[in-house]
């Protein structure tokens, strides 16, 4: 038994404030727990991959006293929190949008510059021309950023190829990143990200239902690839309700769980379809009806806000506030991608707090415990509790929320990130 001993923290932020807490909504958002010590220091104690004490340095010393350490973290003066979950990424691309940015800051519009045969479609055809090892080596160094920058786990989306040949070749490539770096990926396949240019989103929908799930469940049936949630980008010019339905459910029925993007650009009465056919969790919602978070709060599906892309964008945020009050369980993204070009869930963090009005309790929450939940993975990650895996941050800061607070200063703030256990990043002094 490999046994590892963090000791001297000033703060451990547990997040949930009991075991029976698979994600927090409404008012419980705002109360997490933080475990804080006016004398002396807190430890931690990590058997093989989990958590299996917690509490002062002097009372785990007791418990543990004659046991061999194999590892000993000094965190004095330090703040110990849940490894960052990142609900929404698209991560495996080629190319890049720089010269969209520009037009962006000139006030062209997401679809203006899609219908111009930039946005999606180009970063599709640049990542065709890209060799397998060169999108390999792009993925994993983007999935290297994230972890150095506290995220343990992330959601990885296709979508940036569309058409079978092409998607499944990104789906193996994102199956291989998981032997190159230690950070866990949930993936969602995503074909409906846009509609080709020699399909109109009908034909596309035929193709996705009756040839492309049907050859992904085979890879699934013979374990070949881990897939996890189906996306649809349910949108106006792209996928329409009824066809986004048609695909998610289909996905639904080989047991991946629906995962999908919308109400973004245009309200398209996503939340409200998407909380009646059971999915797990809708992202971006800008333009959510006051239906749709009713819908959603009694369904409990996850609302994954995603504030780097309404900034990028300059469109009007989701109303957060609405959806936290309502009971909505709010969950929170990066949409690390071409277009939003970002990386660091404490970035995301802090414009949810500026642009979405959260608490940083609530930003908290979103990124670590409800994210993990939103990709069914809360039994395990998202909070610090005895039995539950030791993905962990311990920052050099007076308190947490400097985490949040410093903004984009995470690479001074963070000293050790932990992936089950073993450090997998250390800050050199």
């Amino acid at each position: 038994m490999l046994r590892t001993l963090i000791y001297g923290a000033r703060q451990i932020v547990t997040v949930t404030r009991n075991n029976k807490e698979k994600f927090l909504c409404g008012k419980d958002m705002h109360a997490i727990g933080v475990i804080k010590s006016d004398a002396g220091g807190l430890s931690l104690m990590i058997e093989n991959e989990n958590i299996v004490a917690i509490g002062t340095d002097d009372a785990i010393a007791r418990d543990f006293e004659g046991m061999e350490i194999d590892n000993k973290i000094d965190a004095s003066g330090c703040c110990i929190l849940p490894g960052f979950v990142d609900a929404h990424t698209h991560p495996i691309w080629a190319g890049d949008r720089v010269h969209e940015y520009a037009k962006k800051l000139a006030g062209a519009t997401y679809m203006e510059i899609m219908r111009e045969g930039g946005g999606i479609g180009f970063t599709v055809e640049q990542t065709k021309l890209a060799t397998d090892e060169e999108l390999l080596i792009g993925l994993v160094a983007r999935l290297k950023r994230m972890l150095h920058a506290g995220t343990t786990y992330v959601e990885c989306k296709t979508g940036y190829g569309l058409e079978w040949p092409d998607e499944l070749r990104l789906l193996k490539l994102l199956e291989q990143a998981r032997s190159y770096i230690p950070i866990g990926i949930s993936i969602t396949y995503c074909a409906a990200h846009a509609v080709p240019k020699n399909k109109t989103a009908e034909e596309m929908t035929e193709d996705i239902i009756n040839k492309q799930i049907k050859a992904l469940k085979q890879l699934i049936d013979n374990k070949e690839i881990d897939v996890n949630d189906i996306d649809v980008f349910c949108e106006k010019g792209v996928y329409d309700i009824e066809q986004s339905r048609r695909i998610l459910l289909a996905g639904q029925q080989i047991g991946l769980s629906i995962n999908f993007h919308g109400d973004e650009l245009n309200y398209t009465g996503s939340a409200e379809m998407g909380a009646e056919i059971g999915a797990r969790a809708i992202s971006h919602l800008e333009c959510i009806s006051e239906e749709g978070i009713r819908a959603m709060a009694n369904a409990k599906t996850f609302a994954v806000i995603l504030p780097h892309t309404g900034y990028i964008l300059r469109i009007e945020m989701p109303p957060v506030r609405k959806m936290i009050d309502a009971g909505v369980p709010v969950a929170l993204g990066t949409d690390a991608n071409p277009n939003a070009f970002s990386s660091a869930m404490s970035i995301s963090m802090n414009l949810a707090c500026v642009l979405c009005h959260m608490s940083l309790e609530e930003a908290l929450a979103a990124a670590t415990i409800n994210s993990a939940a939103a990709l069914g993975i809360s039994d395990k990650y998202g909070s610090i509790e005895v039995g539950k895996k030791a993905d962990l941050i311990i920052c050099r800061c007076p308190s947490w929320e400097h985490i949040i607070y410093q903004f984009g200063d995470h690479t001074h703030i963070i000293r050790y990130v932990l992936k089950h256990g073993e450090v997998v990043y250390a800050k050199s002094a």
